[in-house]
């Protein structure tokens, strides 16, 4: 069989994936030919920053990242330190700003999601959650708007799901006004033997769908998420995912169960970019190819193409690769719990990502040519720090007015301490977070030490599971 070939596409056409012209240049120079329509989609959520992180992979390079404690650093879906006696903790931060500006409930919501499954997919159950939240001028109505829906996005899915949001932090300045910042964080403790890894391995090894379906929903996210916010990114908001939390804790206990079966080669969440990211960067991590066939996905929408199938980022997703001979066992897990699980590839020995549909090849690119040999673009500092930099750094004490014991004169009047401190407490950023953080349940799992508005900081208890705990629960018999 051969690749499903289309025409060279348009300069609109190709800035619609956001590829840039010398990138379009680059992929036709790797493939060695123009690619279809659902590889160029594939590049476009790969080279995406939100994916390679093309601008700011140097920048990040300068974080230490290994220690005596560290027994997983960046590149897989979250980093593992060890605690002692015994207990390893995964955690993972991420943000999701753009889907939040234009569907400020399910951005934030899918957020939280997002960022569980990269904890349970190392074999981690998750612990706790946190946040650290921007917006901007609260007098604003649409920062309200905003303001509300993130909230209420973020307390929805982590109570849901079950897991205590434990503490966070919330600013507000005119900067974000628009463009709020989402940050969200995850912890979780490892519950399985080994730390499950992403690298793909075993030249004939079943590869896995399991969980959701797949849809039209998300598509393209990775790439809005990574583009210019615009008046027209209100269009966009079909790019939004849209999550399901109770669905979500089936999945966390189904992958769990299975992980501790040892019948688990590699886990890869299927989050920004779906099928896409998790078929290519499991490849490239084991340095092997996959071959997947998207007629074996199970689909929640009829007449779906393979550019759909590739770039949906319809949530609550995993991608397995099992011990070939073991993956009805695996099956069998999820369909306890309720859950899709099907063969939908193998793994080969090609280094490529190869997609079947309807009998025909419909795409296939080399892995590393998704995964990790992308483009990187090295900013140059600025020679001067900008004016407001300047004007900032020259600020000085002696500029401060002056204050007597009745108050301050500023600019003429002179205004007490009494009311000067009733104005710093009715600064949104100073001001009593109560509001939001009542509405996430702290205290679920019942090991939340101090509860938030109570320190500078939260404290989690870490109990390592009883003996009697080690069997995972039991889904309720249909």
């Amino acid at each position: 069989m051969s690749v499903i070939t289309e025409s060279p596409f348009s300069p609109e056409e190709i800035a619609s994936e956001g590829i840039k012209p010398e990138e379009y240049e680059d992929i036709v120079r790797r493939l060695n030919r123009h690619p279809n329509k659902a590889e160029l989609g594939m590049f476009g959520v790969m080279w995406s920053e939100h994916c390679c992180y093309k601008n700011s992979r140097p920048l990040l390079k300068q974080f230490p990242t290994e220690g005596d404690r560290i027994l997983v650093g960046p590149g897989e879906n979250a980093g593992v330190v060890d605690l002692g006696e015994g207990l390893q903790l995964a955690f993972k931060i991420e943000s999701h700003n753009h889907p939040s500006a234009v569907e400020p409930f399910q951005g934030a919501a899918t957020g939280v999601g997002g960022i569980l499954r990269d904890i349970f997919t190392m074999g981690a159950r998750p612990i706790a959650l946190l946040n650290s939240l921007r917006f901007g001028n609260l007098d604003d109505t649409k920062t309200q708007r905003l303001f509300k829906g993130v909230i209420s996005g973020i307390s929805h899915y982590g109570n849901c799901i079950g897991v205590p949001t434990v503490g966070g932090e919330v600013y507000f300045d005119p900067a974000y006004s628009g463009n709020p910042l989402v940050n969200v964080m995850a912890l979780g403790l490892m519950e399985t033997p080994e730390i499950v890894k992403s690298g793909a391995a075993g030249i004939g090894n079943p590869v896995l769908y399991v969980g959701s379906t797949t849809g039209r929903d998300g598509m393209g996210g990775a790439s809005f998420a990574s583009s210019e916010l615009t008046d027209k990114s209100m269009d966009d908001r079909p790019a939004v995912q849209v999550g399901d939390p109770f669905l979500e804790k089936s999945l966390v206990e189904a992958c769990l169960e299975a992980f501790k079966t040892g019948a688990v080669v590699a886990a890869q969440d299927m989050g920004a970019a779906g099928i896409t990211c998790s078929t290519s960067e499991m490849a490239a991590k084991g340095g092997v190819g996959i071959e997947f066939d998207l007629d074996k996905v199970p689909a929640r929408e009829s007449g779906m193409i393979p550019y759909e199938y590739l770039l949906s980022e319809s949530q609550e997703r995993m991608l397995f690769v099992a011990e070939k001979g073991r993956e009805q066992e695996l099956i069998d897990i999820f369909h306890r719990w309720e859950l899709h699980a099907v063969v939908a590839g193998k793994v080969i020995e090609e280094p490529i990502v190869r997609i079947l549909f309807k009998g025909e090849i419909a795409a296939e690119i080399p892995a590393t040519a998704l995964a990790d040999n992308t483009p990187i673009y090295h900013r140059e500092l600025l020679a001067d720090p900008p004016e407001y930099a300047k004007k900032a750094a020259a600020w000085t004490a002696d500029l401060l007015p002056e204050a007597t014991v009745a108050g301050i004169e500023i600019n003429g009047n002179l205004q007490t301490w009494n009311e000067i401190l009733l104005q710093l407490l009715d600064t949104p950023s100073i001001a009593s977070k109560r509001w939001v953080y009542r509405q996430y349940d702290h205290q679920v799992q019942n090991n939340t030490v101090v509860l938030p508005g109570g320190a500078d900081a939260a404290v989690v208890r870490l109990r390592p599971l009883e003996p009697c705990q080690k069997n995972p629960p039991q889904p309720p018999p249909c």
